[in-house]
């Protein structure tokens, strides 16, 4: 096969697909082709085209067709040649826009600011420090990082979690306990694939994602909510459920951690009904004016499955989250997740991995941490200033606030900060279907996500947006 044309050293060069279809000579054929590739986009302008011997080889046409070809389009001024420079796309040769059809509705236009909660600002990113640790985690990976991936996910990152969680949550495990995944949303799916088995109900906060309610009815779990109050969940109300979610560290989205009793006692519930507590640890890491909160998995490793995730902490483009099992788990969920299924990429969890164990992560957390708290104090002292009327809870740690408002206010108020061209979700976004309006309105306010430059102006914006006292 010395030969073959994928041997040639003609074949070298850049590959440009072309449908030589139709009538005409070969060059007709191949200069309509071209043309049409500028036409539609497909070759922008300033693209380097295949030298015409690669070309050639690539078609299986002869060479001096390919160079007669582009001879006659650089003539007609669709393409250019230099010296040195190679055939290129002409500058000045634009593609035709495609026909777009008319919208039935107008588009609704960008809002200005956005105090929705979910995700940290972008732009804060660490990108030199993880570039570092992506130098140094990519020359010390061993062969085998670059083959199939193991569905448990790097043991590189498994160990590395395995002892981050136990300095800073307090989380007793090992790494043989710990399976990766891209995120909260994936830890759920797979415990639904998983432990729906245990019954058809789970039990859910009144208040949280409709998302991830979404993600477990979507696995054949029913939800049924537990009411929550200054203390968090009311636990007491578990009944005959096979399993509870819950947000111990930081209740989302009302605000404050699960009462040091109410911990024991859904550890307790579990041990005497074979339950399984879900332990969504999503922001875990930032906390302003308390102590430290511990997982709850550490009062019980058996019988809880901590979820947690570098989506706030650092981003959610990663799509790097982890589950820390109960033992007796750990084949199932790997099983669920599959020898094929699509995790998040082996070069990023070995970069997240050196990011832990050199200590970048920490000084990140720490760094984000002041920032955060920065941020959460202008927002108080705007409302004591200009809405003193309006009382802001759950501010102790996370990334947003809930403001609560008179009764029968919030979609109002929500519907005067998109005048205001400011995006903000109502606290009633976020209640569960089956439990009763309590006329407990609110707005929850994520003062992480905008940048810098625009937190001023989307704090007056809110300010503006809220009923006068």
């Amino acid at each position: 096969m010395a030969d073959s044309w994928v041997n040639s050293a003609e074949s070298l060069g850049a590959d440009l697909h072309l449908e030589l279809t139709g009538p005409g000579s070969r060059r007709a054929v191949l200069m309509r082709a071209l043309r049409g590739a500028v036409r539609s986009g497909q070759l922008a302008p300033g693209t380097r085209l295949p030298p015409y011997r690669s070309l050639a080889a690539d078609l299986g046409i002869a060479r001096n067709t390919v160079a007669d070809a582009y001879a006659e389009l650089v003539a007609e001024g669709w393409l250019t040649a230099r010296q040195g420079s190679g055939t290129r796309v002409a500058q000045q040769v634009a593609p035709v826009a495609p026909v777009r059809r008319q919208r039935t509705q107008p588009r609704a236009s960008r809002p200005t600011y956005d105090l929705v909660q979910g995700q940290p600002d972008p732009s804060a990113f660490p990108r030199g420090a993880w570039l570092a640790s992506a130098r140094r985690a990519l020359t010390a990976a061993p062969h085998d990082a670059f083959g199939p991936g193991d569905p448990r996910g790097r043991a590189e990152l498994r160990e590395a979690l395995a002892g981050y969680l136990a300095r800073v949550r307090g989380v007793r495990t090992v790494p043989g306990r710990i399976v990766l995944c891209s995120g909260a949303a994936h830890a759920l799916r797979l415990m639904s694939a998983v432990a729906s088995g245990r019954s058809g109900r789970w039990a859910v906060e009144s208040h949280g994602l409709p998302f991830h309610r979404g993600l477990l009815a979507e696995g054949g779990v029913r939800t049924v909510p537990l009411p929550v109050d200054e203390h968090g969940a009311r636990v007491d109300g578990l009944g005959a459920v096979g399993a509870v979610l819950l947000t111990p560290a930081h209740q989302f989205p009302t605000g404050g951690p699960l009462h040091p009793e109410r911990r024991t006692a859904v550890v307790d519930w579990a041990r005497s009904t074979g339950g399984l507590v879900l332990e969504d640890d999503y922001d875990g890491e930032f906390r302003y004016d308390r102590q430290p909160v511990g997982a709850v998995q550490s009062l019980d490793p058996d019988r809880v499955v901590l979820m947690g995730s570098v989506s706030k902490s650092l981003s959610p483009t990663l799509r790097i989250g982890w589950m820390v099992l109960p033992e007796q788990l750990v084949d199932d969920v790997v099983a669920a997740k599959g020898e094929r299924e699509q995790w998040s990429s082996a070069t990023e969890q070995l970069t997240l991995a050196d990011f832990i164990t050199s200590g970048a992560y920490d000084r990140h957390v720490r760094k984000m941490r002041q920032r955060h708290r920065r941020r959460r104090d202008q927002l108080v002292s705007a409302l004591a200033e200009r809405a003193p009327q309006v009382r802001v809870t759950g501010i102790a740690a996370g990334l947003h606030a809930v403001l609560e408002l008179p009764p029968g206010t919030e979609r109002a108020v929500v519907k005067a900060a998109a005048w205001q061209g400011l995006a903000v979700e109502g606290l009633d976004d976020y209640r569960h279907p089956e439990f009763p309006a309590e006329g407990r309105d609110g707005l929850v306010v994520g003062y992480a996500t905008p940048p810098e430059r625009s937190y001023a102006g989307a704090l007056d914006a809110l300010c503006r947006a809220l009923p006068p006292g």
